[in-house]
């Protein structure tokens, strides 16, 4: 099991309840009409779109909200040809890899805030490359194992172009290629499974085990921070923390 993979979960149960609900409902709109606005508003031909709107649909965003963002960007916003996506490469605390997805109307601005960021948690941002060849771009669609039996959701997945199903705690997770997340997700839906979160994410090929809990703590800060950013998507990092030190670093 990874530390991202766990960060993936922990990331979206918080996410879902906080009262930040407003940031996050923000951050996905804008994803949503810069996506619309790059590649059109048919979400079939519109991979990017496509994968946008399961993000959002992940973290209960109402359907007219989904579709006036659409519709914003579809229709050449002003404001959507101002956005323009940056990557930022990086190292964390215990020589932990961090790639951070932006969409910014300011590159200047967004790289000095996530600069300092890195700069202020024992980290250093990097060049293009720096890290990404640690990572391979999924679809990832989480469901609650309580509510699950493994056999049927594996079949269920397996039908809609799912490549893996692996147990990480009290979640399964479902991996695929990214053309076919959305068609995993409906699948999985259609075969009566409740999904918790179904998105792109960036998986790591390997892991660094952060054993350590007041590193641990100094990875989880840097990850926070990152994402409170508002130019901020997306923070993909390879930290493999044990439950045990998880648990003591989230109580």
């Amino acid at each position: 099991m990874s530390g991202h993979s766990k960060w993936s979960t922990i990331k979206h149960k918080k996410g879902a309840a906080d009262a930040k609900r407003g940031q996050l409902f923000t951050k996905l709109t804008r994803a949503i009409i810069v996506a619309a606005k790059e590649g059109g508003p048919d979400p079939g031909a519109n991979l990017a779109l496509q994968n946008a709107i399961e993000k959002a649909r992940s973290y209960s965003m109402p359907k007219d909200t989904i579709d006036r963002a659409i519709a914003k960007g579809s229709g050449a916003d002003a404001d959507a040809s101002q956005f323009e996506t940056v990557v930022y490469e990086g190292y964390g605390p215990s020589g932990v890899a961090v790639i951070v997805e932006a969409l910014t109307d300011n590159r200047n601005r967004t790289a000095s805030d996530v600069r300092h960021t890195f700069a202020k948690n024992d980290g250093n941002l990097g060049g293009s490359g720096a890290v990404s060849w640690l990572f391979e771009r999924r679809g990832l669609v989480l469901v609650d194992a309580e509510d699950a039996d493994e056999d049927e959701l594996t079949l269920a997945a397996a039908e809609g172009g799912a490549d893996d199903v692996s147990l990480d705690g009290t979640t399964f997770q479902v991996t695929s290629t990214p053309e076919s997340l959305s068609s995993v997700r409906a699948a999985i839906e259609a075969a009566g499974f409740a999904v918790d979160s179904a998105e792109l994410t960036m998986v790591p090929k390997t892991t660094v085990e952060v054993a350590n809990e007041g590193e641990a703590k100094k990875v989880l800060r840097l990850i926070d921070q990152l994402e409170e950013n508002d130019d901020v998507q997306d923070v993909y990092a390879n930290f493999d923390i044990p439950e045990r030190v998880l648990e003591a670093v989230a109580g």
